[in-house]
């Protein structure tokens, strides 16, 4: 009796650790899925107040900025930005290309990834940029007018 009620305890723990960890599974996968990050593949993007062309263009941006998906409707995808702000853009203008958007004012863009490099120029709060390549806290990043250098991560988002 002793052995079936060791035997029945080993098996109810080991039923309880795979359900736990199926429902953990379950809770974090379609959050993950709508966690996704993507960017403007277009010189100029309509950002919508709902999932359809019938909605208000709330606001525009331009190339590489870049989103953080909520939910998805059909082919439209609601996200928030790097300020919080939300809307709706449909999925032919996005991309997987990784890209990034300062968060400062006055951001020195250089010419390799260190502050004794010399600065390439200055950019404003709010420029997104394609990332060509990491290095440590600083990336390597393009303008969509080409201009090219290294930021530090803390200045972006």
């Amino acid at each position: 009796m002793k052995n079936n009620c060791m035997i029945m305890m080993s098996w109810l723990k080991k039923s309880i650790a795979v359900l736990i960890l199926a429902m953990l599974l379950l809770c974090l996968l379609p959050g993950q899925a709508a966690a996704e990050r993507l960017s403007i593949k277009v010189p100029k993007a309509n950002i919508r107040s709902g999932p359809g062309t019938k909605y208000e263009i709330i606001w525009q941006v331009g190339k590489y900025y870049p989103v953080q998906i909520v939910k998805k409707s059909g082919h439209w995808y609601q996200f928030s930005d790097y300020e919080g702000d939300a809307g709706w853009i449909i999925d032919r203008l996005l991309t997987k290309t990784p890209t990034v958007i300062t968060i400062k004012d006055k951001c020195n863009v250089r010419a390799g990834p260190s502050t004794s490099q010399p600065v390439v120029f200055i950019c404003d709060k709010g420029v997104a940029f394609k990332v060509l390549k990491r290095k440590g806290k600083w990336i390597k990043v393009e303008h969509p007018d080409g201009d090219r250098g290294w930021i530090y991560r803390s200045l972006v988002w």
